[in-house]
Protein backbone atom coordinates (compact mmCIF):
# COMPACT_ATOMS: atom_id res chain seq x y z
CA UNK A 1 0.00 0.00 0.00
CA UNK A 2 1.40 3.44 -0.64
CA UNK A 3 1.25 6.62 1.75
CA UNK A 4 -1.45 8.40 -1.19
CA UNK A 5 -3.68 4.69 -0.95
CA UNK A 6 -3.01 4.91 3.21
CA UNK A 7 -4.00 8.14 3.82
CA UNK A 8 -7.34 7.81 1.27
CA UNK A 9 -8.25 4.71 3.46
CA UNK A 10 -7.83 7.18 7.01
CA UNK A 11 -10.05 9.94 5.35
CA UNK A 12 -12.41 7.47 4.27
CA UNK A 13 -13.00 5.59 8.03
CA UNK A 14 -12.56 9.20 9.24
CA UNK A 15 -15.66 9.97 6.71
CA UNK A 16 -17.24 6.83 8.22
CA UNK A 17 -17.21 6.89 11.86
CA UNK A 18 -18.55 10.80 11.39
CA UNK A 19 -20.95 9.60 9.67
CA UNK A 20 -22.27 6.90 12.50
CA UNK A 21 -22.11 9.79 14.66
CA UNK A 22 -24.12 12.27 12.77
CA UNK A 23 -26.97 9.69 12.12
CA UNK A 24 -26.91 8.39 15.56
CA UNK A 25 -26.98 11.94 16.44
CA UNK A 26 -29.96 13.29 13.80
CA UNK A 27 -31.28 9.74 12.61
CA UNK A 28 -30.59 9.66 8.55
CA UNK A 29 -33.28 11.71 7.48
CA UNK A 30 -31.94 14.49 9.59
CA UNK A 31 -28.79 14.45 8.66
CA UNK A 32 -27.01 16.21 5.87
CA UNK A 33 -23.94 15.69 4.04
CA UNK A 34 -22.50 18.98 5.11
CA UNK A 35 -23.08 17.66 8.63
CA UNK A 36 -20.94 14.44 8.02
CA UNK A 37 -18.49 16.50 6.25
CA UNK A 38 -18.22 18.88 9.12
CA UNK A 39 -17.72 16.27 11.86
CA UNK A 40 -14.88 14.57 9.71
CA UNK A 41 -13.27 17.63 10.07
CA UNK A 42 -13.16 17.71 6.08
CA UNK A 43 -14.24 19.70 3.21
CA UNK A 44 -17.59 19.25 1.88
CA UNK A 45 -16.73 18.36 -1.48
CA UNK A 46 -14.20 16.03 0.01
CA UNK A 47 -16.73 13.52 0.86
CA UNK A 48 -18.41 13.31 -2.63
CA UNK A 49 -14.81 11.76 -3.82
CA UNK A 50 -15.72 8.77 -1.62
CA UNK A 51 -19.15 8.52 -1.48
CA UNK A 52 -21.42 9.27 -4.34
CA UNK A 53 -25.01 10.25 -1.66
CA UNK A 54 -25.47 9.82 1.95
CA UNK A 55 -27.41 6.65 1.00
CA UNK A 56 -24.13 4.88 -0.10
CA UNK A 57 -22.51 6.19 3.47
CA UNK A 58 -25.16 4.20 4.87
CA UNK A 59 -24.71 1.62 3.11
CA UNK A 60 -21.34 1.11 3.54
CA UNK A 61 -21.62 1.76 7.47
CA UNK A 62 -23.66 -1.25 7.21
CA UNK A 63 -22.00 -3.42 4.96
CA UNK A 64 -18.72 -2.96 6.31
CA UNK A 65 -19.95 -2.89 10.11
CA UNK A 66 -21.88 -6.14 9.57
CA UNK A 67 -19.24 -7.93 7.76
CA UNK A 68 -16.99 -7.26 10.40
CA UNK A 69 -19.71 -9.17 12.84
CA UNK A 70 -20.19 -11.84 10.44
CA UNK A 71 -16.58 -12.83 10.48
CA UNK A 72 -16.36 -12.84 14.19
CA UNK A 73 -19.30 -15.05 14.04
CA UNK A 74 -17.79 -17.27 11.34
CA UNK A 75 -14.44 -17.65 13.25
CA UNK A 76 -16.83 -19.10 16.72
CA UNK A 77 -18.69 -21.22 14.46
CA UNK A 78 -15.46 -22.51 13.07
CA UNK A 79 -13.82 -22.97 16.46
CA UNK A 80 -13.51 -26.55 18.04
CA UNK A 81 -15.55 -25.39 21.56
CA UNK A 82 -18.99 -27.39 21.97
CA UNK A 83 -21.81 -25.88 20.25
CA UNK A 84 -23.02 -24.70 23.38
CA UNK A 85 -20.36 -22.20 24.31
CA UNK A 86 -20.18 -21.50 20.56
CA UNK A 87 -24.09 -20.03 20.92
CA UNK A 88 -22.96 -18.78 24.33
CA UNK A 89 -20.26 -16.61 22.59
CA UNK A 90 -22.03 -15.46 19.35
CA UNK A 91 -24.64 -13.60 22.38
CA UNK A 92 -21.53 -12.59 23.68
CA UNK A 93 -20.44 -10.79 20.57
CA UNK A 94 -23.90 -9.18 19.73
CA UNK A 95 -24.61 -7.79 22.95
CA UNK A 96 -21.48 -6.73 23.91
CA UNK A 97 -21.27 -4.50 20.68
CA UNK A 98 -23.61 -1.62 22.67
CA UNK A 99 -21.11 -1.47 24.96
CA UNK A 100 -18.24 -1.00 22.90
CA UNK A 101 -20.01 1.74 20.07
CA UNK A 102 -23.50 2.52 21.08
CA UNK A 103 -23.63 4.77 18.42
CA UNK A 104 -22.64 2.18 15.80
CA UNK A 105 -25.66 0.16 17.00
CA UNK A 106 -27.99 2.52 17.47
CA UNK A 107 -27.58 3.62 14.11
CA UNK A 108 -27.34 -0.32 12.45
CA UNK A 109 -31.33 -0.71 14.63
CA UNK A 110 -32.88 2.81 14.26
CA UNK A 111 -31.37 3.49 10.17
CA UNK A 112 -30.89 0.45 8.66
CA UNK A 113 -33.65 -1.68 9.77
CA UNK A 114 -36.14 0.97 8.36
CA UNK A 115 -34.41 1.89 4.98
CA UNK A 116 -35.99 0.71 2.01
CA UNK A 117 -33.02 1.18 -0.02
CA UNK A 118 -30.98 -1.34 2.37
CA UNK A 119 -33.32 -4.43 2.08
CA UNK A 120 -30.87 -5.18 -0.58
CA UNK A 121 -28.71 -6.08 1.81
CA UNK A 122 -30.94 -9.04 3.52
CA UNK A 123 -28.07 -11.27 2.42
CA UNK A 124 -25.75 -10.08 5.31
CA UNK A 125 -28.50 -10.46 7.61
CA UNK A 126 -29.58 -14.26 6.42
CA UNK A 127 -26.20 -15.16 7.04
CA UNK A 128 -26.13 -14.60 10.70
CA UNK A 129 -29.36 -16.51 10.93
CA UNK A 130 -27.71 -19.13 9.04
CA UNK A 131 -24.56 -19.19 11.31
CA UNK A 132 -26.90 -19.57 14.37
CA UNK A 133 -28.68 -22.30 12.95
CA UNK A 134 -25.81 -24.50 11.89
CA UNK A 135 -24.64 -24.04 15.37
CA UNK A 136 -27.89 -25.40 16.84
CA UNK A 137 -27.72 -28.51 14.11
CA UNK A 138 -24.02 -28.73 15.04
CA UNK A 139 -25.51 -29.31 19.09
CA UNK A 140 -28.61 -31.39 17.89
CA UNK A 141 -26.16 -34.21 16.15
CA UNK A 142 -23.37 -33.98 19.03
CA UNK A 143 -26.46 -34.77 21.43
CA UNK A 144 -25.97 -31.35 23.21
CA UNK A 145 -29.59 -29.98 22.19
CA UNK A 146 -32.40 -31.31 22.13
CA UNK A 147 -33.56 -32.98 18.45
CA UNK A 148 -37.46 -32.61 18.98
CA UNK A 149 -36.71 -28.26 17.93
CA UNK A 150 -36.79 -26.48 14.63
CA UNK A 151 -33.46 -25.50 14.27
CA UNK A 152 -34.19 -22.87 11.58
CA UNK A 153 -36.95 -21.61 13.85
CA UNK A 154 -35.15 -21.62 16.79
CA UNK A 155 -32.30 -19.57 14.87
CA UNK A 156 -34.64 -16.59 14.23
CA UNK A 157 -35.96 -16.83 18.27
CA UNK A 158 -32.70 -16.90 19.83
CA UNK A 159 -30.78 -14.37 17.33
CA UNK A 160 -34.28 -12.20 17.31
CA UNK A 161 -34.23 -12.34 20.52
CA UNK A 162 -30.92 -10.51 21.00
CA UNK A 163 -31.56 -8.27 18.48
CA UNK A 164 -34.95 -6.96 20.44
CA UNK A 165 -32.68 -6.56 23.92
CA UNK A 166 -30.12 -4.78 21.37
CA UNK A 167 -33.21 -2.52 20.34
CA UNK A 168 -34.37 -1.97 24.28
CA UNK A 169 -31.10 -0.52 24.84
CA UNK A 170 -31.19 1.83 21.37
CA UNK A 171 -35.01 3.03 22.37
CA UNK A 172 -33.97 3.60 26.01
CA UNK A 173 -36.61 0.80 27.42
CA UNK A 174 -34.11 -0.94 29.00
CA UNK A 175 -31.43 0.00 31.37
CA UNK A 176 -27.82 -0.58 29.58
CA UNK A 177 -25.58 -0.03 32.82
CA UNK A 178 -22.81 -2.45 33.16
CA UNK A 179 -24.24 -4.36 35.26
CA UNK A 180 -27.36 -4.49 33.31
CA UNK A 181 -25.94 -5.10 30.24
CA UNK A 182 -23.88 -8.14 31.67
CA UNK A 183 -27.34 -9.58 33.55
CA UNK A 184 -28.95 -9.25 29.82
CA UNK A 185 -26.04 -11.29 28.35
CA UNK A 186 -26.37 -14.33 31.28
CA UNK A 187 -29.67 -14.13 30.90
CA UNK A 188 -30.18 -14.42 27.23
CA UNK A 189 -27.66 -17.23 27.39
CA UNK A 190 -29.55 -19.15 30.64
CA UNK A 191 -32.93 -19.00 28.57
CA UNK A 192 -31.69 -19.71 25.21
CA UNK A 193 -29.50 -22.74 26.47
CA UNK A 194 -31.67 -23.83 28.90
CA UNK A 195 -35.00 -24.22 26.23
CA UNK A 196 -32.10 -25.96 23.86
CA UNK A 197 -30.28 -28.74 26.32
CA UNK A 198 -31.43 -32.07 26.24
Amino acid sequence: MTVHSIAQETKRKLILEAAVRVFARSGYHGARVGDIATEAGVAHGLLYHYFSSKEQVLETVFRENFGELLERFRAVERSDEPAPEKLEGIAKILLRTWRNDPDLVTVMVREVARSPQLQAQVGEVREAFAIVQRVIEQGQADGAFRRDVDAQLASWIVYGGLEEVLTGWVLGQLPDGDDEVARAELTAIELTLGGLRT
